[in-house]
């Protein structure tokens, strides 16, 4: 289907809708004015015949009524129509009512039709053919009448000056016209280039104007809000769900309400449906309008909100503080210990009824706090090399070979506690891609521990290939666990209540770093334990294929 044709820089809907009708109307009136003329009641020079003007009456009105029901929808269309209506009312003047006939006014209509259709040259073009018809009804009335030559010379001055204003007017409205649109343009662009970055940056935002109704929102807020429901026009309060630390509700708008300049909250919540709930930074600002000069002060046109989910970050700061403070617990005792025991050496050492056997003990137990210390920081070293990601870079691993290296480092430890270290392995085991130091740390924890809770009996680290994993088990012949401690013992700083595990010295913290470190190797460590029978921690890792 052929689109309407859309005219000149000037042409609009409205302006091509009122020519339309003034082109099905005038004819009309022309063709009643000649009836006038032919009845005798209006004068005119011009002599016509009654078929001369039924025919251009004919014409008239058929021209009308088609342009009227037919929009044109192309240039050619437009231009035949135009060059028709030039022609019938060019004949009208010249043989129906006379060139200076107070219908000529209606020429002006045509100068306003060329130049909506076909601007400046429609018309120059308008302008210059009625130029001519002016000058052939002069030749035919000037031996006749002098005044009808004066008439006909003044109307002409009258429609050249129409045209000139007419042009004029357009072209202010041209440039007026192009100024708006660039305006626009530029308009568009900015908000265009606003919507951009606030539809990409990762905080919700949301503007309200001055009663709290939401007017525009990222995509963001609908990710925060948990919801693929159109904000727009809703309550701030009905879709933003607060309550505080105590857990009393919260009305968001109260705070923007009583808010006079940019306030920022990190202790509320946000609830959910399902009443799950998330920690929120919020971030609320007034938007201020301009002084009125009847107003005597600055009004509130709306607010602006700024939310983000803080619940992580929150969960990790109140973490590191409660990891700073038991920390800072946990070593004060073995310091103060081993700073009390080397000062009370110190004396016995100047007092003369001090014996070798008095400072042998003395010592042994600072040693024994500088070794649970020096564990400590192992351990926490361990912890933070695994948070912050350093060894993260896995690399190829020969499991047997590995395994070798752990047993030639604890088999004397064990036999030292009278403890049987023992290896179980497949034929074949192959190689993993891991981390190096997290999974080595992990077996040795794995290993150390069984060795420190284990009184008599044996450890035994047994490694198996099967259906493409490796398989990893430390199992002792120790204490055990309890069925409530199993739950627990790989939180940060555990130790059981069990006498027989507050006989070692141990930090809590083997076990949480080996949870961490299975983690970042991606697997899960599996506990099997009774109590008074022994542990078995075990997981798994893929092999890697020879490239062979």
């Amino acid at each position: 289907m052929n689109k309407m044709y859309k005219g000149g820089p000037n042409y609009t809907i409205k302006s091509a809708n009122i020519i339309r009708f003034a082109g099905l109307f005038v004819p009309v009136l022309l063709v009643l004015y000649g009836l006038l003329i032919k009845a005798d009641y209006v004068e005119s020079m011009q002599a016509f015949s009654d078929f001369g003007f039924l025919t251009i009456s004919f014409w008239l009105l058929y021209v009308s009524v088609v342009q009227f029901l037919i929009p044109s929808r192309t240039r050619r269309d437009s231009a035949i129509r135009l060059i028709a209506y030039h022609l019938l009312a060019a004949a009208y003047l010249l043989f129906v009512s006379g060139v200076s006939s107070p219908l000529v006014a209606f020429w002006i209509l045509l100068l306003i039709a060329s130049n909506t259709y076909f601007s400046k040259n429609g018309l120059n073009a308008s302008i210059i053919f009625f130029t001519f018809i002016v000058f052939i009804d002069i030749y035919f009335w000037h031996d006749i009448s002098t005044t009808a030559v004066i008439y006909d010379l003044a109307t002409l001055v009258a429609i050249i000056l129409s045209g000139v204003v007419l042009l004029s007017v357009s072209r202010a409205q041209s440039v007026a016209k192009g100024a708006l649109s660039a305006s626009k343009a530029q308009q568009n662009l900015q908000r265009d280039q606003i919507s951009t970055i606030i539809n990409n940056m990762s905080s919700a935002i949301i503007s309200t104007d001055k009663d709290g109704i939401i007017k525009v929102y990222n995509a963001a807020s609908l990710s925060l809000l948990d919801t693929n429901d159109n904000l727009k026009g809703k309550n701030i309060d009905d879709v933003v769900s607060l309550t505080d630390t105590s857990n009393a509700g919260i009305s968001l708008f109260k705070l923007l309400k009583s808010s006079k300049s940019s306030q920022t909250r990190d202790d509320l919540n946000h609830a959910y449906n399902d009443d799950e709930k998330i920690r929120l930074e919020i971030t609320y600002s007034p938007i201020r309008g301009s002084y009125s000069r009847t107003i005597r002060r600055e009004s509130v046109d709306g607010f602006v909100v700024i939310m983000r989910d803080i619940t992580k970050a929150k969960s990790l700061e109140e973490e590191r503080d409660e990891f700073i403070s038991v920390v800072s617990h946990e070593l004060r005792t073995p310091i103060t210990i081993a700073e009390g025991t080397i000062s009370n050496v110190q004396i016995m050492m100047q007092h003369p009824n001090a014996t070798k056997a008095m400072l042998t003990d003395a010592v042994d137990l600072a040693h024994d706090q500088i070794i649970y210390l020096a564990h400590m920081v192992n351990d926490l070293s361990t912890l933070s090399r695994a948070e912050r990601g350093v060894a993260d870079s896995t690399e190829i691993i020969d499991v047997r070979e590995m395994v070798h290296k752990i047993y030639e480092e604890y088999h004397k430890e064990a036999a030292d506690k009278g403890l049987h270290l023992n290896l179980d392995l497949s034929a074949t085991l192959g190689q993993v891609s891991a981390s190096r130091l997290y999974l080595e740390e992990m077996l040795q924890n794995f290993v150390t521990n069984s060795i420190k809770y284990t009184k008599t009996g044996s450890i035994t680290v047994s490694v198996k290939q099967k259906l493409g994993v490796v398989k990893f088990s430390i199992k002792d012949t120790g204490i055990g666990i309890s069925k409530s401690d199993q739950t627990k013992i790989f939180q940060k700083f555990f130790r059981s209540e069990d006498y027989r595990t507050r006989e070692t010295s141990g930090t809590g913290l083997g076990l949480y770093v080996a949870a961490k470190l299975a983690r970042k190797l991606k697997t899960n460590i599996t506990l099997n334990s009774r109590l008074n029978h022994g542990s078995t921690f075990s997981f798994e890792l893929p092999i890697v294929k020879s490239s062979k």
